[in-house]
């Protein structure tokens, strides 16, 4: 048994041993972190996942500015004094994929899952869940995002974007018809839209469901047009990356002396899209959209794009513009803001949910409003129970850009709570 204090005699193949181990791992850099301070702190390994290259939306750009935001974070010593690991993985559109996504997860120590999108909750929270790994900041398609335990959303998801739509539509159109999608999720659009509609004293939309992936709507957009009466009125559709197949098939159709408006939500038509799509001279110009954020152009996004600027290289799938990339943004935003209130503790899973629990408040400089969830913050309807940023902006597109409509944020958490009560 050696005591403390007890002279042990080295032989001289131990110390020669010893100092070869020694040389080898000064020429390796054994136990150095690469970004983080001193190499005394473990990195942060996260993940971002999204679906690329499949037949519905693709969100290549959130895990790219994830990526981005690491280099940035990385360049400036870390978060917190550690190195931030950011995980991608393709979602694919499909449950199986998005189960795999999250399987890696774990299986690879990620202490969050960050600004990802999928519409695939069921097949990906339950085994967050289940490891405990917090989900911040999801794009908030699905109904698991906005009621598992360890879900954190900045935004109001699709819901808050139909209700506001509805709104924002109330005051400008005599008829409205909703294009949506023929789904499990999409079944509860009218219901949200009409909310919004008749909070704004206006009849209820003509509802036509359709498939979400269609290279044509020629008989919809036909169908929709007829529906909004003689005088004109308004078509707004949320098929996601589909709705500008939509609007294509709309624009075709033969003249009839109407003058009818388009209209979408965040996410389905954003700037991206209408520059590709002929900006002033699209589809698009004087279109209605309800956002989440304010517009791109806002100078709130000036810290984002310049991150961007610098440390994407040129990635040709990042836009500032693009809403998923500005919710991976918002998202990230989150995690620096947790991890650096913990200070010096160990981040775990478990700490950064305690933290989130516990009432962390995040300003993300005016994109969101302040952001909070404890249960007190929380929207508390049966459908969104952790909702907590239930606020949309309302925009317009004017000579082939996205602009305020009406300026600053417009609370649609009375329309939420009238919509779950239908």
């Amino acid at each position: 048994m050696t005591g403390i204090g007890r002279r042990r005699s080295s032989s001289p193949s131990l110390l020669r041993t010893v100092a070869a181990v020694g040389s080898a791992c000064l020429l390796a850099g054994c136990g150095v972190i690469p970004g983080a301070t001193g190499g005394s702190r473990e990195p942060l390994t996260v993940m971002t996942w999204a679906p690329e290259n499949s037949r519905a939306t693709n969100m290549p750009g959130m895990p790219a500015m994830g990526q981005a935001y690491a280099r940035w974070v990385n360049s400036q010593g870390g978060v917190g004094g550690r190195e931030l690991r950011v995980l991608t993985c393709n979602e694919g559109n499909a449950p199986m994929e998005a189960a795999a996504c999250a399987r890696r997860a774990v299986q690879e120590g990620a202490v969050a899952v960050v600004g990802s999108y999928s519409q695939h909750g069921r097949a990906f929270m339950p085994r967050l869940e289940a490891a405990g790994i917090p989900y911040i900041g999801g794009y908030g398609l699905s109904d698991d995002e906005f009621k598992s335990p360890t879900s954190y959303p900045v935004n109001g998801g699709q819901p808050a974007l139909l209700a506001g739509n509805g709104l924002q539509l109330a005051d400008s159109c005599d008829r409205v018809s909703l294009v949506r999608p023929d789904s499990v999720t999409g079944a509860d659009l009218p219901y949200i839209l009409n909310a919004g509609l008749t909070r704004g004293h206006h009849r209820k939309a003509a509802d036509i469901p359709t498939a979400d992936d269609a290279g044509a709507y020629t008989e919809e957009a036909r169908r929709s047009r007829e529906q909004v009466g003689d005088d004109g009125g308004c078509v707004t559709a949320a098929l996601g990356e589909h709705t500008a197949n939509f609007f294509d098939s709309f624009r075709r159709l033969p003249p009839d002396g109407r003058d009818v408006r388009v209209s979408s939500v965040l996410g389905s038509v954003d700037q991206p899209l209408i520059d590709r799509t002929g900006g002033a001279n699209g589809p698009f110009e004087g279109a209605y959209v309800t956002g989440w954020y304010p517009e791109a152009g806002d100078e709130r996004w000036g810290a984002m794009k310049r991150v961007i600027r610098e440390h994407a290289f040129a990635d040709n799938r990042i836009d500032p513009a693009d809403a998923g990339v500005q919710t991976t943004w918002i998202a990230y935003t989150v995690l620096k803001s947790v991890v650096e209130s913990l200070g010096d503790q160990e981040i775990t899973p478990g700490a950064i949910i305690h933290a989130l629990d516990r009432g962390v408040r995040v300003d993300t400089g005016g994109l969101t409003p302040p952001l909070r969830w404890r249960y007190e913050d929380m929207l508390g309807t049966p459908a969104t129970p952790r909702t907590v940023n239930h606020q949309v902006t309302f925009q317009v597109v004017r000579m082939g850009r996205l602009v305020a409509h009406k300026e600053g944020f417009v609370d649609v958490g009375p329309t939420l709570r009238e919509a779950a009560a239908l």
